[in-house]
């Protein structure tokens, strides 16, 4: 049963930046002869991580909403440069836009059941292309999109 991951882009303030910071680490990686992949570190061992690499993604919280996901292509255990266990999430590249919902602030990350997961969305086949996406949100929670 595949399962999710759901974590806060701290200091992130738009899906835009986000894709610059993994282009960012791609170029160094390209640099440095490792393999492109984008990895996100965490602290703790997801134990479920057989679900989550068996089709889940990493739903990440931008500014106060689900905005977007990354498929989660493996994850690795691994040592921070003091030697600490650390955990690396190995991502696809590709950003997947999602239907905007409303998340409060949490620390780490939570699990997101596969049926809780905001559905993926194409802006211009929803008709939003011109509209703020917190305004479609607000819209749509009270029942008018």
């Amino acid at each position: 049963m595949t399962v999710h991951l759901l974590k806060m882009c701290v200091g992130v303030e738009d899906i835009g930046q986000l894709a610059e910071y993994h282009a960012g680490r791609l170029r160094q990686a390209r640099r440095r002869g490792e393999p492109l992949v984008v990895r996100h570190y965490t602290r703790q061992m997801p134990r479920r991580g057989a679900e989550i690499i068996d089709g889940g993604s990493l739903y990440w919280v931008i500014r106060g909403f689900i905005r977007v996901r990354q498929s989660v292509l493996d994850v690795e255990r691994c040592l921070d440069a003091d030697g600490r266990p650390r955990c690396a999430l190995v991502l696809a590249p590709d950003l997947a836009r999602v239907r905007l919902r409303a998340f409060k602030p949490f620390q780490g990350w939570r699990y997101l059941s596969a049926e809780n997961a905001p559905p993926d969305v194409n802006s211009a086949v929803e008709g939003f292309e011109g509209m703020p996406p917190e305004l479609a949100a607000e819209l749509r929670q009270l029942g008018l999109l």
